[in-house]
């Protein structure tokens, strides 16, 4: 079953990262649901932030298939602002020298924010990916739109997420259980 982080914890890993570009890299990541392979090949072409509703072109991803995915509004702004202070030249984040920027380095700035908020320690870059996934099914959003939007060829891959509902089910109990009757 996927681990995920809670809401809270990924409020608190989002927030930690004082470099704008590491708040846009762990923010790119949960808000679209991207692998961190699919993170570090987006190219500043991919992004379209001027429709109403901001997208990415994830382009041969698992599986040589191409998608759009959706970027929230609320991170459009920050996205500008860093753009306008890397002014990165192809790749959207951009290592040295204007390189693809190393996945290494993701997995180092996300490890540090767990670290430093107390979040899950077992959270890796792929968790926040989870998180997305069990975060929108909670919401209730359908399961084949969160398939789509991950990439998954095959439903069965996205109702691993169901696993996580249903324990989330659990922890609550029905408001007639409260009744005195």
């Amino acid at each position: 079953m996927p681990k995920y982080f809670t809401k809270e914890e990924v409020t608190k890993i989002l927030k930690h990262p004082k470099n704008l570009k590491h708040q846009i890299i762990l923010s790119l990541i949960y808000s679209s649901g991207l692998r961190l392979g699919e993170l570090i090949s987006l190219k500043i072409k991919d992004l379209d932030l001027k429709s109403e509703k901001p997208t990415l072109k994830i382009n041969q991803s698992k599986g040589k298939k191409d998608r759009i995915v959706p970027i929230s509004v609320k991170l459009v702004p920050k996205i500008m602002e860093y753009l306008a202070r890397f002014n990165p030249k192809y790749w959207l984040i951009e290592g040295e020298n204007d390189e693809k920027y190393s996945p290494r380095s993701v997995q180092a700035i996300l490890r540090r924010a767990v670290d430093e908020t107390s979040s899950n320690p077992e959270g890796t870059v792929h968790t926040l990916r989870h998180s997305y996934a069990t975060h929108l099914l909670t919401q209730g959003m359908d399961i084949r739109e969160i398939q789509k939007l991950l990439g998954h060829s095959d439903i069965k891959t996205t109702e691993i997420y169901t696993h996580i509902t249903d324990i989330l089910k659990n922890k609550y109990k029905s408001p007639f259980d409260d009744l005195e009757i």
